[in-house]
């Protein structure tokens, strides 16, 4: 990086805070000096460019369009600089962990064993978000995210936490007790799904079949997926480790795995944590464990 051609930073601060409070005056008092220091800070800001930041002709103080692009972009750094600081010092630390996963995930596993999390830290709150949307791990927002996959996620630090292929299963009333030589002699029935996944058509398409619309498909929380399954409403996809119990009872006949993606992976940004998500990610660590 050049640092010697970034413009000014006491100059960007004040055009930033401009930007975000649209007053000379308001921004001065945010900055803790005059309006008449924050005009001079843009004017200076504008000379180092060569360019106008604001429409002077125009008045009211409107941006010009270089002026929006570039507080936009001022005030998405100033303000992700400031929510590092807070988690970096403490400030935040009243703040919940911040925690998303998958329905069945938290069903599953993580709500049964937050018990134990609350008797060793009663001081720390907590933020479960159960969603299979992917949302972004960033300062001041998630902490971190249970994911399932092959623990490949660019820029992301990731831990394995439950190895588990995704398995297909049934209900023996719904598809008896024959052989299936292959998934595509599956597809006459209705088939299920985690709400907010392609587990079923992936599955099918890697291997060389495909849904059947006459059939259809019911897509639904993680949870009543494997209730849906066991009372013969559909073949279901779901992670193996969740259908172990119903499998070994008989409740539900395991048809195929797919053993490519490894299973549940911790994921969070790499370098320092804040003590609160430190003290979860260090449970949740030592919970997995324990298992294997």
């Amino acid at each position: 990086m050049d640092w010697a051609a970034l413009p000014p930073l006491t100059a960007l601060r004040a055009f930033a805070a401009y930007a975000d409070t649209g007053s000379m005056t308001e921004a001065g008092a945010r900055l803790n000096v005059s309006h008449a220091a924050v005009s001079q800070q843009i004017k200076g800001l504008e000379d180092h460019l060569g360019l106008s930041l604001l429409d002077r002709a125009r008045g009211g103080g409107a941006l010009t369009p270089e002026g929006r692009v570039l507080a936009e972009t001022a005030l998405e750094g100033f303000s992700a600089i400031a929510r590092l600081a807070a988690e970096l010092t403490g400030k935040d630390a009243e703040r919940p962990v911040q925690i998303s996963t998958t329905p069945t995930f938290a069903s599953a596993w993580l709500m049964p064993r937050l018990a134990r999390f609350r008797q060793k830290h009663p001081d720390i709150s907590l933020m479960v978000d159960p969603s299979p949307e992917l949302r972004d791990i960033k300062p001041g927002g998630l902490d971190m995210a249970l994911r399932y996959g092959s623990g490949n996620w660019p820029g992301l630090e990731a831990e394995l936490v439950v190895e588990t292929p995704i398995a297909v299963v049934a209900s023996p009333d719904l598809v008896g007790t024959s052989d299936y030589a292959s998934p595509s002699d599956l597809t006459n029935f209705h088939w299920l799904q985690e709400l907010g996944t392609n587990e079923a058509s992936d599955f099918l398409e890697q291997n060389g079949a495909v849904l059947n619309k006459a059939r259809g498909l019911t897509s639904m929380p993680g949870n009543l997926v494997v209730e849906a399954a066991r009372s013969g409403q559909g073949v279901a996809v779901s992670a193996r480790a969740f259908l172990e119990p119903d499998i070994q009872s008989g409740r539900l006949r395991l048809l195929f795995e797919d053993t490519r993606k490894k299973g549940y992976f911790l994921v969070y940004r790499p370098g320092v944590m804040r003590p609160s998500a430190r003290a979860f990610y260090r449970w949740l660590v030592s919970e997995a464990a324990s298992l294997k």
